[in-house]
């Protein structure tokens, strides 16, 4: 140990001595040129030279680049003033210049990702879960010289990451892994959600959103909670099973007490219709009756009107009748009269017809032959008759007279004058032969 000490101090000692020796040969070298007109010139461009190289090595022109903020601080009256996107000019050994990005940024703790992770998360039961989690946050850009004058620089990893972490660790330790797993997740995630605000928001740093994501259970516990989720959720089912029955009974009955209803409605309004048609009929039969009055009163009236007529009719008919039959009895009296008149005035014509035919044939024997061809002219042309005995020329045709006792004078003279008469009035001669 000692040997060990002793080499350490022994090359100390030489570091020092070579570096006295190095400060003396700068100091004569200078002293050297500054003589010269020549080694002036040169130390001045090597002033020069060392100046641009300590101007480009400080990178006095700076860039903010757009969604960043620039603090230029001044280190002598500790000023500070904001830098917009674009150049800034920071002056070496007077200025510092921080940036900070206002872009949203995502913050993912990934070692308390999963339940076997670096830095898990414990519930209430004492269990390690793993939690997927996600934090997007901002800084303020109005509260940029607060944060760079109070706030560390890396503002992710040393302010926004550990105040994220224990959030998160408090809040999962306060709920049990059910809680987390599945019933409480929506208002876990809300809880975080304003705790970080409330953190952060002093520190210029605006909370955006916080997303749950996934859990990681332990396998023992996930194939256990997964079990007791299915017996749970076969519960749930079967209690909104019985309450969908339930509801479906108080439908029922709902239905059947509004069919009830209904139908008492019904009932009423029919009823109600009922009764003001009764009403209606009434107050219709109220003016309804004067007029069926005065329509059997004139009805009765027609009838009066009706039996007045036909009575009259029937009498004016009699009286008809009656002066038809006795024009009709007067009328066959004078026919009868006319008829007595005409057979008497005919018979008196006819006998003094038979009376002058009787004269004339009397005075004209020949007359009858005469009257029979003119009779026969039309249907005979030729008649042959052998002559009879009495001179008649058709007296073999229609049989010999009967001889009559008496004298041949005015007797015979009559008979021959029937015979004619009948022969001229018998149909064999007639004009239909």
């Amino acid at each position: 140990m000692g040997k060990f000490i002793g080499t350490v101090g022994s090359f100390f000692r030489r570091v020092g001595y070579l570096a006295r020796a190095c400060a003396w040969a700068v100091a004569l070298g200078l002293i050297e040129t500054l003589r010269s007109e020549r080694g002036r010139r040169l130390l001045a461009l090597g002033a020069v030279a060392a100046l641009g190289v300590g101007v480009a090595y400080t990178h006095p022109v700076r860039t903010i680049a757009p969604g960043e903020v620039g603090v230029r601080t001044n280190r002598i009256t500790g000023g500070m003033t904001d830098v917009g996107d674009g150049w800034a000019i920071v002056i070496p050994g007077l200025h510092e210049l921080r940036r900070y990005s206002t872009r949203d940024q995502v913050y993912r703790p990934v070692a308390s990702a999963h339940a076997g992770g670096d830095a898990p998360y414990q519930s209430v039961e004492g269990l390690s879960i793993g939690v997927d989690v996600a934090v997007r946050y901002a800084i303020d850009p109005k509260n940029v010289k607060w944060v760079a004058s109070r706030l560390p620089e890396d503002l992710g990893a040393q302010l926004v990451e550990p105040t994220v972490d224990g959030i998160l660790h408090r809040t999962f330790a306060s709920h049990t892994v059910r809680e987390i797993f599945s019933s409480q997740r929506a208002a876990i995630q809300t809880q975080v959600e304003r705790d970080l605000r409330d953190a952060l928001a002093g520190d210029g740093v605006r909370v955006e959103a916080v997303f749950l994501g996934n859990v990681d259970l332990p396998e023992q516990y996930k194939s256990g909670l997964e079990s007791l989720l299915g017996e749970e959720l076969a519960g749930e089912k079967m209690r909104y099973t019985l309450e969908l029955k339930t509801q479906q009974v108080k439908q029922s009955e709902l239905e059947a007490e509004a069919d009830k209803v209904r139908r008492q409605k019904s009932a009423e309004a029919l009823g109600l219709e009922e009764i003001i048609a009764a009403q209606s009929k009434a107050e219709a039969m109220k003016h309804v009756l004067p007029f069926k009055e005065k329509e059997i009163e004139q009805r009765r009236l027609e009838a009066e009107a009706n039996k007045v007529s036909r009575i009259k009719q029937a009498e004016g008919e009699a009286d008809a009748r009656r002066l038809e039959a006795g024009a009709e009895a007067d009328a066959r009296r004078k026919l009868a009269d006319s008829d007595a008149y005409r057979m008497e005035v005919t018979g008196k014509a006819s006998s003094a017809q038979l009376a002058r035919e009787s004269e004339l044939i009397r005075a004209n024997p020949l007359l009858i032959q005469k009257t029979m061809a003119d009779k026969l002219s039309d249907k005979i042309q030729v008649i042959i008759a052998s002559p009879s005995s009495s001179g008649f020329v058709a007296g073999n045709l229609i049989g010999g007279l009967p001889s009559r006792a008496g004298s041949p004078g005015k007797s015979a003279d009559r008979d021959h004058a029937a015979e004619g008469r009948e022969a001229a009035a018998s149909p064999e001669y007639g004009d239909g032969e």
